[in-house]
């Protein structure tokens, strides 16, 4: 029962933490619209709300009637609280009918008795025998011509109707020189403050309602599984870098022959993404390190334009630099990239030997650095064939494989993401293990949870998580950590030598 509670509040404290990272990261956003409300409530007061004046007149109670002029004959405090008392049925005696018409012709004002009422108010001075009336107008002028005409009746009115009391005038109105509302400053706050509820209120709603994968932790509490490596964006010199998604328009390269430069890890690719990569290659070696056998890995993710691709393609090249044979099998017939991507020949590929039509050592093509041995063979998918989950589960894709198995350390696949077919279901009982590519803020919570669901559901291990397209602050491995802790000392050091495509067949296994 602890554990699960801790567990739980675990996920609240990162929710927390991730709508706060969301506020903030959203502020430009919040600010523009506080201040964009504060604007029109501004601009809405100067144009559409009437400026009010108030005139008031201040009257202090007396209930004793024994007095000689000026000066009262006896004052008692039992007196001053009956006149306390006093002042709510004066205020009573001022909005009677009969009072407030006096004013009015008094005042030579056009206004009913309906609408006086609504203009004046008056209250008790603080709990004093004293109490103010306020007269309010959008006219200056007749606030205080009102103020002056209540001054003038209200206490003959309170003479004439309670014996032994009397009403003096301690204050008398004067014309107002500014407005008493409405207030711009505070309609402008007011404004501001709105915004800023809408906007934070609307994003807050929003980051709990988004289930896309934001950060590293978004991906180990959706599929429990680690994460191996956050590869930041690679920058790229060609203008649009690498295309991550599989499915977009690429250029096509039918014409381009083997010899042409090959961008992996190294050639123009930014130094943070490469030592993501070798941090990959560390712990996939890790993961089989009481194994002595090859390893049949396969590659995919949920959905396409996450970079298992290009993934595939630099594990493989990273792989290669240790020494390692390696081969690399485009197995995603839909909409392979890999050719396209290392500049080699499409044809003939995967689906070509898979259907009888030609051999293996035809097949394999050779990519690598020009001078440099340490390098990978590359099996292009070849052409796009009506029916490749059935190519794929043939006994003939299963012979490949392990005669691949004999003259290769790593065996790279390369699947159409799992979300949208079940190309790589169909294979992975022939593999060790399978790498999932999650690119941020492009799959979501449930596809991901989905897709963990479809390898296990075919008892298939999954090895770890591949973090693509990571941004600084998402993670402990985005490409800010390795900016601020090695890219400042080592960054230099980071060169490679051009690549160069060549074709020939694999040797055997050392």
């Amino acid at each position: 029962m602890d554990d699960r509670m801790m567990e739980k509040n675990d996920v609240i404290e990162i929710d927390l933490r991730r709508l706060i990272g969301v506020l903030i990261h959203r502020s430009w956003l919040i600010g523009i619209v506080s201040v964009l409300c504060a604007v029109v409530m501004l601009v809405s007061t100067l144009l559409f709300v009437t400026p009010l004046y108030q005139s008031s007149a201040m009257f202090y109670v007396n209930n004793n009637s024994m007095s000689i002029g000026e000066a009262a004959l006896s004052i008692s405090s039992a007196d001053i609280s009956a006149s306390r008392g006093l002042v709510k049925s004066y205020i009573v005696i001022l909005k009677s009918r009969e009072s407030l018409n006096d004013v009015i012709d008094y005042a030579e004002v056009d206004r009913t008795y309906m609408e006086l009422t609504k203009m004046i108010s008056a209250e008790a001075v603080d709990s004093t025998e004293i109490f103010k009336v306020v007269v309010t107008s959008p006219d200056p002028e007749e606030a205080e011509k009102i103020a002056d005409a209540i001054a003038y009746i209200l206490p003959k009115r309170i003479s004439s109707i309670i014996e032994g009391t009397s009403a003096k005038i301690v204050d008398s109105a004067v014309l107002p020189s500014r407005p008493s509302s409405p207030s711009y400053i505070k309609n402008t706050l007011i404004g501001f403050l709105i915004g800023f509820a809408m906007s934070a209120g609307g994003i807050a709603l929003w980051a709990f309602l988004d289930t896309t994968i934001r950060t590293e932790e978004d991906v180990v509490q959706n599929c429990r599984y680690p994460v191996l490596a956050a590869v930041p964006d690679m920058e790229q010199p060609n203008k649009g870098g690498y295309s991550y998604g599989y499915d977009r328009n690429l250029k096509k390269n039918a014409a381009l022959q083997p010899g042409r430069s090959a961008q992996l890890i190294g050639g123009g690719v930014n130094f943070a993404a490469a030592e993501a990569y070798k941090l990959l290659r560390t712990k996939l070696q890790f993961s089989f390190a009481d194994e002595n056998t090859s390893h049949v890995i396969g590659v995919s993710s949920s959905l396409s334009g996450e970079g298992k691709s290009l993934t595939a393609i630099n594990l493989a090249h990273s792989l290669s630099q240790l020494g390692k044979r390696v081969i690399l099998i485009d197995c995603d017939m839909r909409r392979p990239t890999v050719a396209e991507k290392l500049h080699i020949q499409k044809r003939p590929g995967l689906s070509d030997f898979l259907t009888g039509q030609c051999e293996l050592e035809k097949m394999i093509q050779f990519c690598g650095i020009k001078g440099d041995e340490r390098a990978f063979h590359v099996i292009t998918a070849g052409q796009n064939p009506p029916n490749p989950i059935e190519l794929l589960s043939s006994a003939r894709m299963t012979k490949v494989l392990k005669g691949l198995r004999d003259i290769c350390d790593y065996v790279i696949l390369d699947f159409p993401p799992v979300g949208e077919v079940s190309d790589a279901l169909a294979v992975a009982k022939n593999t060790d293990g399978f790498l999932l590519v999650v690119r941020q803020d492009h799959c979501n919570h449930q596809i991901l949870s989905e897709t963990v669901r479809q390898f296990e559901f075919v008892d298939t291990k999954i090895l770890g998580v591949i973090y693509n397209c990571a941004t600084e602050g998402s993670g402990k491995y985005g490409s800010g950590y390795y900016k601020k802790y090695y890219g400042k000392k080592y960054k230099k050091h980071h060169s490679a030598p051009a690549h160069k495509t060549v074709k020939r067949p694999v040797a055997g296994k050392k």
